[in-house]
């Protein structure tokens, strides 16, 4: 996908078994961060850096969701740990993972291993032609990151 592309529609799972749409949210502005595993050291401090910065994001209209491959019942206990008051979509199977090519090569402790690159998509409101990828964030660091895309969505 690249910036300007319409986006795709698709629909997951929250942490409560709830589907979830990306075309229920047509008029608002989405933030999609994906994350590599839910209560692991990096997610957390993502994570919770979108929750500190939520109230600025629901002020301005955003949704925001959190994604990784984690299970239903994984997401569910995540959010309710560290109170994270946006919805984090499960997709186990990979699907849309999968359809934004996010799984790349990474270094864990020495040893070249797969797994989910934390990636960020600021996906437009429905014009009239559908939603649009307004930016990518790339080799995202979790400290800070919030303040990133809100610091973006001002400009």
């Amino acid at each position: 996908m690249q910036v300007n592309d319409i986006v795709e529609d698709f629909t997951l799972q929250n942490q409560d078994g709830k589907e979830v749409s990306l075309s229920d949210f047509k008029s608002s502005p989405v933030v999609l961060f994906f994350y590599p595993r839910a209560d692991t050291p990096g997610c957390t401090i993502e994570s919770c850096g979108f929750r500190d910065a939520f109230e600025t994001f629901q002020k301005e209209g955003i949704v925001v969701f959190g994604i990784s491959r984690d299970t239903v019942k994984a997401q569910k206990k995540f959010k309710d740990k560290y109170d994270l008051p946006y919805d984090l979509l499960a997709d186990p199977e990979m699907e849309l993972i999968n359809r934004y090519d996010l799984v790349k090569p990474k270094n864990m402790y020495g040893k070249l291993v797969k797994g989910v690159k934390r990636t960020t998509y600021l996906i437009g409101p429905d014009t009239g032609s559908g939603q649009r990828l307004i930016h990518i964030f790339e080799d995202v660091k979790p400290a800070g990151h919030a303040e990133e895309v809100l610091d973006l969505l001002k400009t």
